[in-house]
C-alpha cells in the first residue's frame, strides 16, 4: 500500500504546490534514496546531486524572480520540505534546506542589490553551498547569548568566536556568521558573509551524530577572521532580530521534513505489516496494530494541516510565531512518537542497521531539539496565551 500524493492536498495547496512536490518526491526516488546509504558512509552529500536541484529550479522557491528565483512564499518552503521528507534520508534533506530554507533568506532577506547579483547566481546553481553559523558552545536557542565578536579593523571587521553544530560547514562554500559587535546590548549581534577558506576561518572538528549521518556537521574557529564592509549582511547590530525573524521558517521546514519522513514510515510500515506473516495470518490482522497505525496517521495528518496553517498565516503577513512554536514543539515530539511505533511493528528487522526504519528512527531524534527545542516553543507558546 502506497501513499499517494494526493492524499496530501490541503486547503492551501494550489496546483502549482502539487507538482512542486510531486516532481520533488520523483527527484529524490531516483538521485537520492538508492544511494543513501553511501553518502551516509561517508558523511556528505556529493555536490554533484546539488547541482543537479539547482539545475532543475528546485533551490530557487524563495528567491525574488527579479533575482533569477520562483518567488514563491512559505507554503513553497513547506510543500518542498515534506517532498524531500519521503527520500527516507534526513541528513540529505536537512543538507538541502540549510542552503534554501534556514541560511539562504538572510541573505534575500537582508542582502544589499549588489551581494544579490553576486551570490545568488552560483547559490541557485548549487555551486556556492550556504551554512547559518549561530550555534556556539554556550549558545543554542539562545541566540543572544552568543559570544564571538566583531570589532571595526579600518575598512572591514576582525571577528573571533567558535561555533559548534553548524550542518554544512564541514564542506561548504560560505558561512553566514553571526557575531556581537555592540557589547553594550545584550541584542547587537550583526551577521556576515564569511567565505570558507578565509584565512583564520577553521573547521576544527567534523562532528559524529546519532543521525543525519550524510550531513557534514563541524565546531568552527574563527581567529582574527578579517571582511570588508561589503560582507556585512543587512544593518550592523541588528543580526539577532534577522535571525529571529527567520526562525519561523527554520522551524517549518524542519516539521516538514519530519511530516514527510513520518509519512514515509507509515506507509513503509502498512506495507510490511500487509506482508509479515505471523499467528495464521499477517500482522496487519491485529487490531492492536492496525489501530495503532491508523491513528498515528491521524497525528501525521493533524500535524500537516497545522504546519500548512502556521505557514499559510505567514504568507498573509500575520504574526505567527505562536502557531509555528506549538507546530513545531508538538508536531516534531508526534514524528518520534510515529517512528518509535513504526521501529516497534518492524520488530527484531526493525532494529537492524540496515533497516530504513533502524536509520529514520535515528534522523528524527534531533528534530524537538534543532532549530529551537520543544521547551523553548512551549514557553513560546505559553508567552503568547497565558501571560
Amino acid at each position: 500500500m502506497t501513499h499517494s500524493s494526493s492524499t496530501n492536498r490541503n486547503a492551501y495547496m494550489s496546483d502549482e504546490l502539487q507538482q512542486i512536490y510531486d516532481q520533488t518526491v520523483a527527484f529524490v526516488a531516483k538521485e537520492v534514496t538508492p544511494f543513501g546509504e553511501s553518502w551516509e558512509k561517508s558523511g556528505m552529500v556529493p555536490r554533484d546531486v546539488l547541482k543537479k536541484m539547482g539545475s532543475l529550479g528546485m533551490l530557487s522557491l524563495r528567491v525574488p524572480e527579479q533575482h533569477g528565483g520562483l518567488g514563491m512564499g512559505p507554503l513553497a518552503s513547506a510543500t518542498f520540505a515534506e517532498a524531500l521528507g519521503s527520500s527516507t534520508f534526513a541528513g540529505f534533506d536537512v543538507t538541502v534546506l540549510v542552503h534554501t530554507d534556514m541560511s539562504g533568506p538572510h541573505l534575500v532577506n537582508s542582502g544589499s542589490e549588489s551581494q544579490l547579483q553576486n551570490l545568488l547566481p552560483g547559490i541557485l546553481a548549487g555551486e556556492t553551498i550556504l551554512s547559518i553559523a549561530v550555534t556556539e558552545p554556550d549558545a543554542g536557542s539562545d541566540v543572544a547569548g552568543i559570544r564571538s565578536t566583531a570589532v571595526r579593523d579600518g575598512d572591514g571587521w576582525r571577528i573571533n568566536g567558535s561555533k559548534t553544530f553548524i550542518t554544512n560547514a564541514a564542506y561548504g562554500n560560505m558561512s553566514i556568521v553571526a557575531a556581537r559587535t555592540d557589547p553594550d546590548n545584550r541584542y547587537g549581534i550583526s551577521m556576515f558573509l564569511v567565505p570558507a577558506h578565509t584565512e583564520g576561518f577553521e573547521v576544527t572538528r567534523k562532528l559524529d551524530k546519532h543521525g543525519w549521518l550524510c550531513s557534514d556537521t563541524a565546531e568552527l574557529s574563527l581567529n582574527d577572521v578579517w571582511v570588508s564592509d561589503e560582507q556585512l549582511l543587512g544593518t550592523p547590530h541588528r543580526g539577532f532580530y534577522a535571525t529571529m525573524q527567520n526562525f519561523q521558517n527554520e522551524r517549518m521546514v524542519l516539521v516538514g521534513m519530519g511530516v514527510g519522513a513520518a509519512q514515509t514510515a507509515i506507509d513503509l510500515t502498512n506495507q510490511y505489516t500487509q506482508d509479515r506473516k505471523a499467528f495464521g495470518g499477517h500482522l496487519y490482522d491485529l487490531g492492536a496494530i492496525r489501530q495503532r497505525l491508523a491513528m498515528n496517521q491521524a497525528k501525521i495528518d493533524a500535524v500537516r494541516a497545522s504546519m500548512y496553517h502556521a505557514a499559510w498565516m505567514e504568507e498573509q503577513g500575520l504574526d505567527n510565531v505562536k502557531e509555528m512554536s506549538g507546530v513545531k514543539a508538538w508536531g516534531c515530539e508526534v514524528v518520534n512518537q510515529v517512528m518509535y511505533d513504526c521501529l516497534q511493528f518492524h520488530g527484531g528487522s526493525g532494529y537492524m542497521r540496515d533497516s530504513a526504519i533502524e536509520r529514520m528512527t535515528r534522523d528524527a531524534r534531533i528534530l524537538p531539539i534543532g532549530g529551537g527545542a520543544t521547551e523553548v516553543m512551549l514557553e513560546e507558546v505559553a508567552k503568547r496565551s497565558y501571560m
